[in-house]
C-alpha cells in the first residue's frame, strides 16, 4: 500500500490532538484518544473504518485515556511503552519495537521528557515514513513541560528532553510531526495556530533545537513552564491503574429544586455553567460560575480538586447537558448527580435567595481595586496600571487575605473573571464586582496605556 490518511481530532479546550490514522483495508490506528470518544467515532463511522489499534504516547496527566474503552469495545489492541507498567492488558514496547498494522509499520522511539516512559511512534510504509507522533515531546515551537511527574525530576526530565529532541531531529526533514499537545495545552505549548509540523521547520524554527547545549536548553524550557491544573497530579497514576469503562454515555438527571437544595446542604457542589452574563444576574449563593466553553473541563478539575466530589450543574436551555457530562468525565469527574430542573427560577420558586453580582464598565472602576486573574505571563504582557495579578488557580488560597477590600475581578474577556467572583464569594467575600471585557478593552476605553511587567 501507499500512504495513509492521518486525520486529527481536536481538543481545542485541553489544546490537543489526538489521531485517527486509516490503515487503507477497514482498519485504524487512533493515538493519544481520550474518554471522549465522539469525534473519534464519527470519523471512524464517516470512513468505514473498525479502530483496530489504539497507541499511546505516554501516561497522560490531563485527560483520562480511552485506550481500554476502545479495546472493551472495539477489541482495538493497546500499545504502549513498557515502561509505563500499565495495570491492564496492552501491549508493551520497548525502543525499537514495531508493531505489523497490516501493511504499515509502527516503532517505537523512547522519548523520555515529558514523562519517564515516553515514547513516540514512527509510522512508515516500508521505507517510506509517513510521520512521527511526538506525543509530548517534540511539538510545534517548543517541547512539553517535564515538572509534572515529580518536582524532583523536573530538571532531570528536561535533560532527557533534550536528548529526545535531538534524537527526532535526526529524522529527514520532510518528516512530518503529529504532536499530541499544542496551543492551549497546560503541559506547555506557545500560542499559535499549527498543530503539526515538519523535522525541517522545527529545525529551522524551534527555540529549543537551537539552544547552544543541554544547559542552555533546560533553562530555556524551564523558564517557559506557568501553573498547571492540581487535577494533572492525579490521571497520570489512574491512566496507569487503568480508567474504568463507561458502561453508558454520560448524562444528566433533572433533580427538583428542593433535592438540590437537600444535596447542597449535605457537600454536592454546584457548578452554574450558564454564560457569565446569566451568572451575574442571578445564580445561586455558592454555586461555582464555570461558564460552558471550551476550557470548562480545565477549570471544573482545577477549581474542584476533589474528582469525587458530587457535583449538580445549572444550565440554560440552549446548553447541551451531553458536551456538559462528556467535559467532566474525560477528566475524571463521574459523580454527576444531575443538573437543577427548571434552573434558577425553580430555585426562586422555592423560596430560596438569588444573589447577583454587579457588571461594571470601564469608567466605573478604581483600578486600585482590580484583582487580574490571568496567568502569569498574560499579565505580564500587558495589564491595567494598578491592577493586582493573582491567578484563578490559585485565588482560592489568597481569599482570606483579600477579606474586607473592595474587588473588582477582571480576565482577558471576562468568563474568568466571573469564576472567580464566584470563588470569593463562596469563600465569604462580599461587595464583589465583575469588570467588563478585558486590559485591551479597558485601554481603549480610558484612551490610557497598558502597564507591562509583572
Amino acid at each position: 500500500m501507499t500512504g495513509a490518511a492521518i486525520v486529527p481530532v481536536v481538543d481545542d479546550g485541553l489544546g490537543n490532538s489526538a489521531y485517527v490514522v486509516d490503515l487503507g483495508d477497514g482498519r485504524a490506528l487512533a493515538v493519544d484518544v481520550s474518554r471522549d470518544l465522539r469525534a473519534v467515532r464519527e470519523i471512524a463511522r464517516s470512513r468505514g473504518l473498525r479502530i483496530a489499534f489504539v497507541a499511546e504516547t505516554h501516561l497522560h496527566a490531563d485527560f483520562v485515556s480511552g485506550a481500554r474503552q476502545l479495546a472493551a469495545e472495539d477489541g482495538a489492541e493497546i500499545l504502549a511503552s513498557a515502561a509505563g507498567h500499565r495495570q491492564f492488558p496492552h501491549h508493551g514496547l520497548a525502543d525499537g519495537d514495531e508493531v505489523d498494522l497490516g501493511g504499515l509499520t509502527l516503532q517505537a522511539w523512547s522519548t523520555p521528557g515529558h514523562t519517564t516512559e515516553h515514547v513516540s511512534y514512527l509510522l512508515a510504509d516500508g521505507t517510506e515514513v509517513l510521520g512521527v507522533f511526538t506525543g509530548g515531546s517534540l511539538i510545534v515551537g517548543s517541547a512539553a513541560r517535564t515538572d509534572l511527574v515529580s518536582p524532583d525530576l523536573t530538571d532531570a526530565l528536561a535533560r532527557a528532553q533534550y536528548v529526545s529532541l535531538r534524537g527526532l531531529a535526526a529524522l529527514p526533514d520532510a518528516t512530518p510531526v503529529f504532536p499530541t499537545h499544542g496551543a492551549g495545552s497546560f503541559c506547555s505549548a506557545p500560542p499559535g495556530a499549527e498543530r503539526t509540523t515538519t523535522i525541517g521547520r522545527e529545525k529551522a524554527a524551534n527555540p529549543l533545537l537551537a539552544a547552544a547545549d543541554e544547559d542552555t536548553f533546560v533553562k530555556m524550557l524551564l523558564s517557559s513552564l506557568g501553573s498547571f491544573p492540581a487535577y494533572f497530579r492525579l490521571l497520570a497514576d489512574e491512566n496507569r491503574q487503568g480508567p474504568a469503562i463507561l458502561p453508558a454515555e454520560p448524562s444528566l438527571t433533572g433533580l427538583p429544586a428542593a433535592l438540590v437544595r437537600a444535596l447542597r446542604a449535605e457537600g454536592t457542589q454546584i457548578i452554574d455553567v450558564r454564560p457569565a452574563s446569566a451568572y451575574a444576574d442571578g445564580h445561586i449563593p455558592g454555586s461555582l460560575a464555570i461558564p460552558l466553553r471550551a476550557a470548562f473541563a480545565t477549570w471544573l478539575g482545577w477549581l474542584v480538586p476533589n474528582p469525587d466530589t458530587s457535583l449538580i450543574f445549572v444550565r440554560d436551555p440552549d446548553q447541551d447537558p451531553a458536551e456538559i457530562a462528556w467535559q467532566a468525565v474525560k477528566i475524571g469527574y463521574e459523580n454527576l448527580a444531575g443538573e437543577l430542573a427548571g434552573g434558577v427560577s425553580a430555585w426562586a420558586a422555592i423560596g430560596e435567595r438569588v444573589a447577583s453580582v454587579p457588571r461594571l464598565t470601564h469608567a466605573q472602576v478604581d483600578t486600585a481595586w482590580v484583582v487580574d486573574v490571568r496567568q502569569a505571563a498574560e499579565f505580564s504582557g500587558g495589564h491595567v496600571p494598578g491592577a493586582r495579578n493573582i491567578e484563578l488557580g490559585a485565588l482560592g488560597d489568597f481569599a482570606a487575605a483579600l477579606a474586607g477590600q473592595p474587588l473588582v475581578t477582571m480576565c482577558g474577556h471576562g468568563e474568568r473573571a466571573t469564576t472567580a467572583a464566584s470563588v470569593l464569594e463562596r469563600a465569604g467575600h462580599t461587595g464583589l464586582a465583575i469588570l467588563s471585557g478585558g486590559p485591551e478593552d479597558w485601554s481603549r476605553a480610558t484612551s490610557r496605556p497598558l502597564e507591562a511587567g509583572a
